[in-house]
């Protein structure tokens, strides 16, 4: 197995540190690590992975954590230089990208002018940009290998597929979330402590709630789509309560492969990093005669509306999917505040959609600008 060196940007969430689990099982070196704020946690890695770079976007948090590793021969830096630095760092032939957000988009673009192996856990890039990243991987001949349990599952059953037209259609599966079964009208009354209890995996705030709203499935639906250059119609999603089975094939003979594996993220960030070899890990291995039942519904997007919405802006596509994006990060923001209420999330994505116009083969500074004003109209309501 090729022993590769990593750049992590996003060390201290729930990806970036089960990242550095897997890194030490494989004893992976660890050349950069990033993070916004968390000085203490960063500096405790910065101590154990030793990397040659660290940086912390916010500024005073950078200040900080210079004075702790004055002792080391650390660099610590900050701001977005500082983290386009670290995803293009010399020293890592493979990036990371664990930050959440929009924010994850000009690092992955620079790491991949850097030609690197992009370990890809930042859906939004994808799901703002991903033609125009597509278009950039070709360009610089760099690799993505997706971290996403649903989309590394994906990635895993298409291995040996020699040519996409075999393909009949990807299955993506959804948990549905702590509220799946629940009506329309039961969901106005879900409170915060609710929306962050998933029954399967534990994730940071903002992904917990997209899972809850099915807005996450919607996102890696329009990351489908763009990472396997397919048409919305060659993919549909089913609902999975076990989340055992991560996503499925189907080819055009009628065969369907499947990847299973118990719900441990530390499985999918491995095989990125080890992809196309495979070894022992610290994942959690799947006993399927302690396994129950696996049950398949149909998804219900009348009571999830962000599930409607997320299809409505793939099918569309251009800047509307930013748009979505957008709009849905800011008003989960909102419901993380307690300033709306859990259904008012889609309500506030419905309506930023509505209010700005999809703008089709968008370049990159359209899409931010589709970003911002999607933000804009949501926050303007409030």
């Amino acid at each position: 197995m090729r022993k590769r060196s990593i750049s992590l940007l996003g060390s201290t969430g729930s990806i970036g540190r089960q990242t550095l689990e897997v890194a030490a099982a494989l004893d992976l070196p660890v050349r950069a690590l990033t993070a916004n704020r968390s000085v203490r946690l960063l500096e405790e890695q910065a101590r154990r992975f030793g990397p040659e770079l660290v940086v912390c976007v916010d500024e005073m948090a950078a200040a900080d954590l210079r004075t702790r590793l004055a002792d080391t021969s650390v660099r610590v830096r900050s701001g977005e230089e500082g983290l386009l630095e670290a995803a293009a760092l010399p020293g890592a032939d493979t990036v990371v990208t664990a930050v959440v957000g929009i924010a994850g988009l000009r690092p992955t673009l620079a790491a991949i002018r850097a030609g690197k192996r992009i370990a890809l856990a930042n859906k939004e890039t994808m799901v703002c940009a991903g033609e125009l990243v597509m278009a950039e991987v070709r360009r610089w001949g760099a690799e993505i290998v997706p971290v996403d349990s649903e989309h590394s599952a994906i990635f895993q059953c298409l291995q040996g597929c020699k040519d996409r037209g075999e393909v009949r259609r990807l299955i993506l599966t959804a948990s549905g979330g702590p509220f799946f079964g629940r009506s329309r009208e039961e969901l106005e009354g879900v409170t915060l402590e609710q929306a962050l209890q998933h029954p399967n995996w534990a994730m940071g705030a903002k992904i917990t709630v997209d899972s809850a709203t099915l807005m996450n499935k919607g996102l890696e639906f329009i990351e489908a789509m763009r990472l396997y250059e397919l048409p919305p119609e060659k993919i549909s999603i089913v609902v999975h309560r076990e989340s055992i089975v991560h996503s499925l094939v189907e080819y055009c003979d009628n065969a369907v492969l499947a990847q299973l594996g118990a719900a441990d993220m530390r499985l999918p960030i491995q095989y990125a990093l080890t992809w196309p070899d495979r070894a022992p890990g610290p994942a959690e291995p799947l006993d399927l005669l302690k396994c129950p039942s696996l049950t398949f519904q149909a998804p219900d997007p009348e009571t999830f509306p962000c599930l409607a919405l997320a299809l409505e802006a793939a099918r569309t596509g251009g800047t509307a999917t930013a748009v979505l994006n957008g709009a849905n990060e800011a008003a989960v923001g909102l419901f993380l505040e307690r300033r709306i209420g859990f259904m008012d999330i889609a309500r506030q994505v419905e309506r930023a959609m509505a209010e700005v116009p999809a703008v089709r083969d968008p370049g990159l500074e359209e899409i931010f600008q589709a970003d911002q004003a999607a933000r804009a109209a949501v926050m303007e309501k409030q």
